[in-house]
């Protein structure tokens, strides 16, 4: 973040300038008005929606006494006009004009302010900027947190994605009135670590589509838990409050998601798409002759969030570390136009809803799981809760954890989130019920009996066939010029019904036995068969009928996907899950003839690019590295001295920032977060976390939500029953990184856990 500067300018509109940008998505209009209804953080209703009010560029000036900031839209036909208080050193005072001004009444207005305040320097121009990110106060005066420069990185359908290249931050009052807190030590410090939360790093926004949401929850609303899910994925709900608060309008800010944005286009060998498209991610294969785009987005959730030994399990409110929601959209290209056929699949990642920790340390390189049991799991009941209000049923769990350790870590985890798991179905109804997948990677990848990636392909085939997929195809009508808001859908009851379930009660059971190995007989016809032909139906529009839907299909459920760190393993399993979802989605959209993609096609080799680079960017902002793709990194036929060397390379690297930097890292997240306000009368966040020190780091939320529950506390030093000794003659306990060791062939005698491969392996759904 940039400090402010003193600029100024002679003229008061001049000095500003007015910027165009073109959308990413190849002849697709501007962005427009369209917002969801309702929710906690949905843009007002009295909000304009036409395209012209979007695209637009804020200007702020400043006099003695106050900011000005000028909203104006592209056409330069709409001018708004915020004033912030500078006189008060310790509050915030900000009102929006309710008058909307023409270009010649703004300047004219900005004249007469300037002409008021002559005697004190008049009216200056401070910056352009693009948004405002929020408001914050640590012990003095409130800040403005501004973009001032952003890159256009892609558009779903019509509404252009931004990233933050460059971001200002200010303080609100002016020299003259600023107390001596605002330059002591302890401000200084403060505003240092909250500016370590890079938001030019994994943020990203759009003006005109709520992207904190699945392209099917935009489109189908009447859905439980949308005022959860739409603020759980907001990183700067905090920042905003007061704002939002105080001006019941939220016309000044953008909503910014963390995580991982991607799109590219995948060209057929004889495509027409035109050489000045301003887009940097263009891959040409052979695809039956059809353009279409590829939308990678992982969304990061703001709670309980943090650093990897620092965010562990479940907190008392049923959030988990690292939760991150994945979906991958795909529509045709039509050039010129807004596609009219579009399709998204959702999964999800998230640590063991469980209450347990690890104890960061320098010395210990792989710290003991600790487990604090709840005896209710009324913890992770209500993670369960969660997941069924924002994505509906069935909930697929599935597993990664080992199963077999010398030294138990992983299978405590395992076999408790087995129990819970029993636990939370008893108070469910059957067709209710947690379909719960144990299958230990690790174990098959050293069995060798046969590929993992062809294995997690056959349990995503059977998986995606519980739950389908969000497919809208629509005929084009008539649109007004100015209007391009996408339809929302009004969903009746048919339009709700869950879909067919592939695991009926009398098939399925409930175990906690390892390795219920996987596939029905006919697992082959399971990633063949085309479960596109699913039922489809008309919907009515709501939004006066500005398109006719012809058909629609939504996903029912969601496939929760986990490991120790939901990193490395979890990343595997999910691009196995995005590659069989791919097939379909494309089959959908007629831009296939089959609904599946062998793992050995060219464009399976560019998605797993695509969610090895995702999973990276993930794995750098919970655990301090890139990911262990060693997986990955075979199967692109590398050689083994390289891979070797990337693991060790990537194993340093996160043990070093779990070590001397994520403790700094956490309270810069929670500072930014709002879960902790620096206060005069109360301890500094560095006097009891251990912020620029080395020692361990901020109180676990975990610890703290477990204190009055009915638990009991164990680590797996306890339970190693004196066996902790033959860790050492074993490589992958002597390493500091989980994932990576588990992907490991770690001997080359006989391999444990190996199957024959003529045995039918069953996937079970308990």
């Amino acid at each position: 973040m940039e400090e402010p500067g003193a600029e100024a300018a002679d003229a008061l509109i001049s000095g500003a300038s007015d910027v165009q940008v073109m959308s990413s998505d190849p002849g697709a209009p501007a962005p427009d008005g369209m917002a969801a209804e309702g929710g906690a953080v949905a843009r007002n209703n009295d909000e304009p929606n036409d395209a012209s009010f979007y695209l637009h560029v804020f200007e702020l000036y400043e006099t003695q006494s106050n900011f000005y900031m000028i909203r104006k839209n592209r056409s330069r036909t709409s001018w708004r006009l915020l004033k912030i208080g500078r006189l008060r050193a310790s509050e915030l005072n900000i009102c929006q004009e309710s008058t909307t001004y023409t270009e010649s009444e703004c300047k004219e207005l900005l004249n007469r302010i300037h002409e008021e305040n002559k005697s004190t320097g008049g009216l200056k121009f401070v910056t352009n900027c693009y948004g405002i990110v929020g408001f914050v106060k640590f012990l003095g005066p409130y800040y403005m947190l501004l973009i001032t420069e952003r890159e256009e990185i892609g558009a779903i359908l019509g509404h252009t994605i931004y990233a933050i290249t460059k971001s200002k931050i200010i303080a609100l009052p002016n020299s003259s009135v600023q107390s001596n807190m605002a330059n002591s030590s302890e401000e200084r410090r403060y505003k240092k670590l909250f500016c370590t939360v890079d938001i030019t790093q994994g943020f990203f926004f759009s003006y005109s589509y709520n992207i904190m949401q699945s392209l099917q929850k935009n489109m189908c609303e009447g859905k439980t838990g949308q005022m959860l899910y739409e603020s759980m994925f907001i990183w700067n709900e905090f920042l905003t409050r007061e704002i939002h608060s105080r001006l019941k309008s939220t016309l000044w800010t953008v909503y910014l998601v963390y995580g991982f944005f991607k799109q590219i286009v995948i060209l057929s060998c004889g495509s027409k798409m035109p050489i000045n498209v301003n887009y940097k991610n263009m891959v040409k294969l052979s695809t039956h002759g059809n353009d279409f785009w590829l939308t990678l987005i992982a969304r990061r959730s703001q709670h309980c969030a943090g650093t990897r030994y620092l965010k562990r399990g479940v907190d008392e409110d049923g959030n988990v570390a690292n939760d991150v929601e994945t979906e991958q959209i795909i529509f045709k290209d039509i050039p010129g136009e807004i596609p009219t056929c579009v399709s998204s699949i959702v999964q999800n990642r998230g640590s063991i809803p469980l209450f347990w920790s690890q104890e960061t340390s320098k010395l210990n390189l792989k710290p003991d799981i600790i487990l604090n049991k709840d005896k209710g799991y009324e913890a992770t009941k209500l993670h369960f809760d969660n997941l069924a209000e924002r994505y509906g049923k069935p909930i697929v769990i599935l597993n990664l954890i080992k199963s077999e350790e010398k030294k138990p870590r992983e299978s405590i985890l395992r076999s408790e989130f087995a129990s819970a798991v029993k636990y939370v179905d008893k108070n469910l109804s059957e067709d209710s019920h947690l379909k719960f997948l144990h299958w230990d990677l690790h174990k098959h990848y050293r069995s060798k009996a046969k590929n993992v990636l062809t294995m997690l392909v056959e349990v995503a085939a059977c998986t995606l066939k519980l739950m389908d997929f969000f497919y809208c195809e629509m005929a084009p009508a008539l649109r007004y010029e100015s209007d391009l808001r996408w339809p929302t859908f009004v969903m009746n009851d048919a339009g709700d019904q869950s879909l067919n379930n592939i695991c009926s009660s009398s098939s399925c059971s409930t175990t906690d036995k390892d390795d219920v190995d996987m596939l029905e007989n006919g697992s082959q016809e399971n990633m063949d068969s085309d479960i596109s032909g699913s039922e489809t139906k008309t919907i009515a529009v709501s939004n006066g009928g500005l398109c006719s839907v012809k058909s629609l299909r939504c996903q029912k459920g969601v496939l929760r996907t986990n490991c120790i760190d939901c990193l490395d393993r979890t990343n595997i399993a999910q691009y196995a899950y995005g590659l069989v979802a791919l097939g379909h989605q494309l089959h959908a959209l007629k831009l296939s003839p089959c609904p599946s993609i062998p793992l050995d096609a060219t464009l399976a080799d560019h998605l797993m690019t695509y969610y090895e680079k995702m999973g990276d960017i993930l794995s750098l902002q919970y655990g301090g590295s890139t990911a262990h793709n060693k997986i990955f990194s075979e199967r692109r036929g590398q050689c083994k001295a390289t891979i070797r060397y990337q693991e060790l390379l990537r194993t340093f690297q996160r043990y070093y920032s779990n070590a001397f930097t994520d403790v700094d890292k956490q309270a810069a997240i929670d500072l930014f977060l709002g879960r902790f306000q620096p206060q005069l009368d109360k301890p500094a966040i560095w006097e009891h976390c251990g912020v620029g020190k080395s020692g361990h780091g901020f109180t676990n939320e975990i610890s703290r939500s477990t204190s009055n529950s009915p638990i009991e506390s164990r680590s797996t030093q306890n339970i190693a029953d004196g066996r902790s000794n033959e860790a050492s003659s074993d490589l992958v306990e002597n390493r500091s990184i989980t994932e990576g060791d588990q992907l490991r062939v770690l001997s080359s005698g006989t391999e444990e856990g190996s199957s024959s491969s003529s045995q039918r392996k069953k996937l079970i759904l308990d």
